[in-house]
Parts: C-alpha cells; structure tokens; sequence
C-alpha cells in the first residue's frame, strides 16, 4: 500500500544528531592541526615563514587542537563555539599577513570548510558569516599596514591546504548526511510495519472522501484499492452514506465523529469507521484520519440487545393489559359476592343462625380484602402501562386526610394502636388527583397501623412547604432493616420476616411511589430497625396563596436623587 505522507529526520538546532560523528570530525581537526603545524614549522625551518606570517599560520592551529574536544563533550553549543574559535584564527591570520593579497588568503575561507564539517544549516550561514568577516578585517589591515609579503609557495599550500580540508569536509558531510538518511528511512520502515500490522484499517483521506494512503488490515467487506479512484463514500449501502458523509463533515469541523455503515458489497455485515481532523503544514489543505473495524459481532450483539428489549417491553406490556382486563373481570362477580353478603349481613330477608351469620362476616371481610388487592392490582397494571391519566382537582388536602384517618381508625383502635394527626389550622390548597393523594395516605397510615404493635402511636402530618405538599406518616412499629429499605417501592417487594410479609401484598408502598412520581414528587423512607418508620411524600402540587393588591392599587414610592437632592 502507498505511504500515507512524507517522513523526514528529526533534526536537533544544528541539523545533525550529536555524537554520531564525533571521531571522524575529531579526526578532521586533528589532520588540520598537524597540517598546519608542520607547515608552521617546516616554513620556520627552511626560511621564508617567519615574524606575523608565522604566527598568523599557528593561529590555525589552535582551532584543530581544540576540536579534539569533541571526543568528550558534544552538542550543539560546543560545535557554535568551535566554528566562532574557527572564525576567529581565520580572521587573525587574515589580519597578520595582508588578508586575500598575502600568502595565507586561502585560510580565510576555513570557517566556511568548518561550517560544512560540523554540519547543518545553520553552522554553514555562520561559517560563511565569518569568511566575510575574515575577508574585510585583512582588508583593512593591508590597508592600513601596506599588502602581506610576497611567497607564492605558501599561498599555494595554504590554498591547497584549505581545498584538502574542504573536500574531506564535504564527504564528511556527506557521510552524516547519508548516515541520517538510512536512519531516517529505517525510523520511517518500523512505522510502516507497525502501521501495516495493526488489526485495523487506518486511512489517510481528503476532504472530499477519497483515500489518499491505507494501513494496517481491512474489514472483509472493505476492499482497499477501489477507495484510492471511489472514495470512501461510495463503500457504504446507499441508505448509510448521508450518515457517513455527516460523519466526514463533522470530523472537518474537528470534532471526533463514530459511525456505522453498511458496506453495499455485503450487505450483511457493518463495518465502525472513526474519523478525526488531521492539520498538516499551513499551506496544505486539512486531511482526515480514519480507522475502520469489523463492527459485525458488536452490530449483531446490539441487535439482538435491541430485540430482547422490544420483546421484554411487549411481553410487560401484554401482562400489565392482563392483569388490567383480570382486574376488571374478577371485581365484577366480586361485587356481587360483596353486596349479597351485606344483605345476609343486615339479615335484610329474616334471621339467620349465629353459626352462618360468621360464616358470612368471613365472606364479607375476605371479600372486602380480595378487592382491595384486586383495585391495587388494577393500578399498579395502569401506572405501568402508561394508561393512568391524573385528575387535576384543587381541594384542600386535609380533608383528604382526615377522611383516611377516619377510615383507619377503627382498625387502628382494635389493635390497640394510637392514631393521630397533626394538620395545620390554615388550609392546604393544592390542585392534584384527589384519588391518587388519597391512597397515599390510605397506603400509608394502613401500613403503619399493621406493622405496628399494640401500644405503639401511628402520626401523619400534612404541612405545605412553600410550592410543595409535604405528608409525613411515623410510627413506633417494627422498622425495617437498612438493605431492605433500597428495595421496597417496587411492586410486590415486601420487608420484615415471613409472618410479617404474610399481612400484605407489596403493592401499597409501589402504589405511594407510583402516585408520587406521576405528580412530579418523590418518596423517601426513614427507618430503624425496631424502633420505627417515617416515610415522606413531597408532591410539587400546592397552591401557594398571593397576598391580595392593595386597595387604590400599588403604591408609589419616588427615589432618592443622587447628591442627596
């Protein structure tokens, strides 16, 4: 597959990687200070080099020695120092023997030669920097000081001295040159073979869709080579490629965009491409990077998800309708049961005996129980359907409330518990279904008066809280245990041991929490084991009275002018 974009060297500040050349560019230096050493000397001994000449050819000698240095500490600054150290004995022997008109006018290009033997960029512009430097000081000096002296000998070996230096500077160049580009091109290698062995397909694409490079192992259902000429629109099922082209345009804007489509080859299966923006260089156009996988199993795995949930829903759906049409087909024989067992009760049609006149008491009362359940049943079967329409009323809630107290209060006298409310003086206006905050507090006060022994007190409070109806039933009962109390609110979850859960069905507290959450409120539990249970009902239903207007309307009050005017 074609590379997806150029790879190019890192480059430290000088253009090279220290270290990796120090003995040769030592070596470098060292040959020059013994070249320039032995010419020094050589000149001295066989006459003609002697008095500023002599000392301006040992002036070049000092950076070649120098550069032996190298061998211990390399970097970037050190190789500026030396090239300065270059620049500086070019332009003193520049300086002692007449500049580009005296014999040693070939060393004045030295730092040039340097700059190219400690590479890079930057090194060669301050090498040739200080040439010129070099040349305008000799300049000035055979201008002020008259031209160097006559020796053709030894301007042609300091000229062919500095030709030497400057070809062995260049393969020297060379050579780290190509050491950086095998290295470059090994780097760029290994990210190639880590790109191709990925388990996914990465792309490289242009704005428009089409693929510009391609990594790594494709989808089964996304062949490569025709996205180079189509796009990687034109791989998706007609009726996914909106979705896809949006996921492109979106990664554009850049932001991170997730899509799935079909691939038209095979329609069976999905393929989950990621995009992201990628910004080049400035003067390049933003490109994208893409990667796709396999996204059939996850695709199957939701799917199936996503049918078990739809026949879950149909399922609850279909039991909360039966239990719906049960309730209404049981409480109308039910009824029945209920109104000719009150008849025999009122011995409307004559006497009956004592023994079947229990015996209907029973039916009475187990009838009575038999359709409480089922009207909760009934309930709880709507609430879940979704088919439980609230009747808003504006009432004043402790009527409700007073009318429940009275209602369980005579279950609560048999068994010995205290019942008691605690209501405001004002009225508690509020606008809410008026069945509804009746059974909760029905629920509620009948669950504390069952749950709680002989002695112990039942209280329920009614209290508006500025937009909120707050109803707070406590009581001395057995309380519930902590793990317990995360449970109860669902339907047919009940607390407590088998004999306690054996006088209910579970469904009063569901039914509080239910009827709360339709209107917008909540339910909370507070208990302790064995010492009792609070539970409060907050419904955002009260009315909250306005102060009437003033009489003649609102009254104007001026404002102080500022300054106190």
């Amino acid at each position: 597959m074609p590379p997806s974009a150029d790879i190019t060297a890192t480059e430290t500040p000088t253009g090279r990687r220290p270290g990796g050349d120090r003995p040769s560019l030592a070596a470098w230096h060292a040959g020059w200070a013994v070249a320039a050493a032995l010419l020094a000397l050589g000149g001295r001994w066989l006459g003609g080099i002697e008095g500023p000449v002599f000392y301006g050819v040992l002036a070049m000698v000092v950076p070649g020695v120098t550069g032996l240095a190298l061998l211990q500490r390399d970097g970037a600054r050190e190789r500026m120092t030396l090239l300065g150290l270059w620049g500086l004995a070019a332009l003193t022997a520049a300086c002692l023997s007449g500049g580009l008109t005296g014999p040693l006018a070939g060393f004045v290009f030295l730092p040039l030669t340097a700059g190219l033997a400690l590479g890079g960029v930057r090194l060669v512009q301050a090498g040739a920097l200080g040439v010129g430097v070099a040349a305008m000081a000799g300049l000035l000096s055979a201008w002020l000081a008259g031209p160097g002296p006559h020796l053709p000998a030894l301007a042609a070996i300091s000229a062919l001295l500095t030709a030497g230096a400057a070809a062995l500077a260049v393969r020297l160049s060379w050579r780290q040159n190509e050491r950086r580009m095998i290295s470059a091109e090994t780097e760029a290698g290994k990210v190639e073979r880590l790109l191709a062995a990925q388990p996914g397909l990465t792309l490289v694409l242009e704005r428009s869709g089409r693929v510009l490079a391609a990594y790594g192992a494709p989808p089964a259902a996304l062949p490569v080579d025709p996205r180079f000429e189509q796009g990687l629109g034109a791989a998706g099922h007609a009726p996914d490629r909106p979705r896809l082209l949006a996921a492109i345009d979106r990664a554009l804007q850049g932001y991170d965009a997730v899509t799935t489509f079909a691939p038209r080859t095979a329609l069976d299966r999905r393929v989950q491409l990621l995009l992201r923006r990628f910004d080049g260089p400035e003067h390049e156009a933003p490109r994208l990077i893409a990667q796709a996988f396999d996204g059939t199993g996850q695709y199957a795995r939701e799917l199936a998800l996503e049918t078990a949930r739809i026949e879950a829903e149909a399922r609850e759906a279909g039991k909360s309708r039966f239990l719906a049409n049960m309730s209404h087909e049981l409480r109308t024989p039910l009824n029945a049961v209920l109104g000719f067992s009150d008849i025999m009760r009122q011995r409307l049609f004559g006497p009956m005996p004592e023994r079947y006149a229990a015996y209907v008491d029973n039916i009475h009362e187990a009838g009575g129980h038999l359709l409480e359940l089922i009207n909760d049943v009934l309930d709880v079967s709507k609430i879940e359907a979704e088919r439980y329409v609230l009747t808003l009323e504006r009432f004043d809630a402790r009527e409700l409330v007073s009318a429940a107290i009275a209602l369980v209060r005579v279950t609560a006298e048999e068994k010995g518990v205290v019942l008691s409310g605690m209501l405001p003086p004002e009225p508690v206006d509020v606008s809410a279904d008026k069945r509804a905050v009746k059974q909760i507090a029905l629920n509620l006060l009948s669950n504390a008066v069952k749950f709680t022994p002989p002695g112990g007190t039942v209280t329920i409070t009614v209290e508006g809280v500025g937009p909120y109806l707050e109803l707070v039933v406590s009581d001395t009962g057995v309380g519930i245990a902590p793990e317990d109390v995360r449970r109860l609110g669902r339907p047919f979850e009940q607390a407590g041991e088998i004999e306690q859960r054996r006088q209910g069905t579970g469904l009063g507290l569901s039914l509080v929490r239910a009827f709360a959450e339709l209107h917008g409120g909540r339910m909370s539990i507070d208990s302790t084991l064995g010492e009792g249970t609070a539970v409060t009902v907050r419904l955002p239903v009260a009315q909250v009275a306005r102060p009437p207007a003033p009489e003649g309307g609102a009254e104007i009050i001026p404002l102080p002018v500022a300054g106190g005017k």
